[in-house]
């Protein structure tokens, strides 16, 4: 009787189990297919975003920007429509993993790819603000350097380097900011990084231009008894 007992009870198990697994085939062989067809799409999409950025010429132009010394340095290539085109087949990528995962009811998974989503806007402001932080930073060192020397004052290598720097610095700062890494830690050392510079410029031009003040002052005062 226990035996009979046991042994409905393994039938039992193993039938409910059957049914289950037929019940789950119709939905892994939906979330299989929409995940292939996902991948061609994310794969032939991204590969279009590249040849469309190719014929507009995006990476001559991120060149005449000046960012192609600072990828060599680090031992890449500037290959900024590559750069869209994966950033394109892999958010296509996850999304139809997402919705694979929906299909198949995997709702922990489904949370992470949802988070994975929501950073990848992240990703892609942090590179656009650090590109902009050396363009910007290229710029405003041969303006400072143009004016030092145009001045005929000295160190305008240093401090078209200090310029650069800094902008590059801050552009970081901004970046880990958008990425959500110890922002409050950042947050903190962006105020003082702004603080230092204010008080560094203000010590320089008070230091650096006492002398040509005096001057002013004195050669105002001399007009004024004069008068």
């Amino acid at each position: 009787m226990i035996v009979q007992d046991w042994a409905d009870i393994v039938a039992g198990t193993l039938q409910s189990l059957w049914f289950g697994m037929i019940a789950f085939l119709p939905n892994l062989l939906g979330a299989f297919i929409v995940f292939v067809v996902g991948l061609a799409v994310a794969a032939s999409l991204g590969a279009l975003v590249e040849k469309i950025f190719n014929a507009l010429k995006f990476d001559s132009f991120l060149m005449k920007l000046g960012l192609a010394p600072y990828f060599e340095r680090a031992g890449l290539r500037l290959r900024g429509a590559r750069f869209l085109g994966q950033i394109v087949n892999w958010f296509l990528t996850i999304v139809f993993l997402l919705a694979a995962s929906d299909i198949l009811n995997l709702r922990g998974f489904s949370s992470f790819l949802n988070d994975v989503l929501a950073y990848i806007p992240n990703i892609v402001v942090a590179v656009l603000v650090m590109l902009a932080a050396v363009v910007v930073g290229n710029l405003l060192r041969r303006l400072v350097m143009a004016s030092v020397m145009g001045a005929k004052l000295h160190a305008a290598n240093f401090l078209g380097t200090l310029t650069w720097w800094a902008v590059v610095v801050f552009g970081i700062l901004t970046a880990l900011v958008q990425l959500n890494v110890a922002a409050a830690i950042i947050n903190s050392l962006l105020t003082g990084f702004i603080a230092m510079l204010a008080l560094a410029g203000g010590l320089a031009f008070g230091l650096g231009g006492r002398d040509y003040a005096a001057h002013l002052i004195g050669k105002l005062r001399e007009r004024t008894e004069s008068h």
